[in-house]
């Protein structure tokens, strides 16, 4: 059953200093000096059960990253939502350092809830069904219940808050579990406090819409021949071409996750009904819990656009409590507001997380 708990293993502990000094790594997505390490972080992978691109019962993982704090204590749940990445080396299961952001948040006192995703860990070889809403909620939202379980029998004990958080493709999951999360109701519904996603294609199309008319000013042929009404009307032998030539640019040669790209296939197809109903994750609902969005003016990966959209159309539904705050630093790109992001993150949720 999805959400079942199938496994849990220990794989190590990080000191509060160890993760302090990581802080300065170049590999680090957290300015140093930006947040403080309080608690030693112990880290454990679970596998658990959720479903694939066709709603199919599949074993995936996850990492569940752990504070130290005295016996007794209690801790705010969070869920960690990862950005795109196409190796499997990155999935939070798999790449326990101090400096990635699973231990950084629970070094602050939060206990960290990090899904793999299919097509990582557990489940590396199948196709990771890449910006389709209902897979990817799922394997948030069974995560946090495989969590629940492993967590009361280790007696790891939450104080019954949630947050959720994520950056670029981790903002869209977080959207996406929130949804999900407020429609089935029930306990994480109830437990659930804020979500803070950052620089997420929530809106699909605004999102590939804003791509193509970068490329049409660039290159006014090229965006004529990428335009879906273009495409759409060309044999689908073109479309798979055209579709082949773009995944070259973007997964890199040593990539070893396998994508599926339903998304953009629907897109050159002109299907705009389809990725708006199944790829979209801002339409059709009023969050009740507070939204605080983030995003740099110049993310030419992810359109500030989109971020723009979801802020509109949440509000728009009724959502009450729903902003967008804007990247301030260096050049307000993609990669250049990360760090921003995870110190936004953490202060928003500071305002409401007890027990830290």
């Amino acid at each position: 059953m999805p959400g079942s708990l199938l496994s849990g293993s220990y794989v190590k502990t990080l000191s509060a200093a160890a993760i302090d000094a990581a802080l300065s790594s170049p590999d680090s997505r957290v300015q140093p000096g930006s947040l403080a390490p309080r608690y030693d972080v112990a880290a454990y992978r679970l596998t658990y059960l959720s479903t694939d691109k066709y709603g199919v019962t599949t074993p995936v993982s996850g990492l569940i990253s752990v504070p130290v704090k005295p016996a007794g204590a209690v801790s705010p749940v969070l869920s960690y939502q990862h950005a795109t990445t196409f190796l499997d080396a990155n999935a939070p299961s798999n790449k326990v350092e101090p400096y990635e952001p699973p231990q950084v948040l629970a070094s602050l006192g939060y206990i960290v809830v990090s899904p793999d995703y299919v097509g990582f860990g557990a489940s590396k070889g199948q196709d990771h069904p890449y910006l389709v809403a209902t897979p990817t909620a799922r394997v948030v939202i069974d995560m946090l219940r495989a969590a629940q379980a492993w967590r009361q029998g280790q007696k790891v004990v939450g104080n019954g808050q949630l947050f959720l958080v994520g950056y670029s493709e981790g903002g869209y999951a977080t959207m996406a579990a929130h949804r999900a999360i407020q429609q089935e109701g029930g306990a994480l519904k109830t437990q659930l406090q804020a979500a803070v996603p950052g620089a997420g294609p929530y809106d699909i199309l605004k999102t590939l819409d804003e791509q193509l008319a970068r490329v049409s000013s660039t290159s006014s042929v090229l965006g004529t021949l990428l335009d879906p009404s273009v495409l759409s009307r060309l044999p689908t032998s073109v479309r798979n071409e055209v579709r082949r030539l773009l995944l070259r640019q973007m997964v890199p040669e040593d990539g070893d996750v396998s994508y599926q790209t339903l998304f953009l296939d629907r897109y050159m197809a002109n299907q705009r009904d389809l990725l708006a109903r199944d790829h979209s994750v801002h339409l059709g609902w009023a969050p009740e819990a507070p939204v605080y969005l983030f995003h740099g003016r110049q993310d030419m990966t992810v359109p500030y656009a989109a971020s723009e959209s979801a802020r509109d159309a949440l509000r728009a539904a009724g959502g009450r409590d729903v902003t967008l705050t804007d990247c301030t630093t260096g050049k307000l790109g993609h990669l250049d507001c990360v760090p921003e992001y995870f110190v936004f993150a953490v202060n928003r949720m500071a305002r409401l997380a007890r027990d830290l």
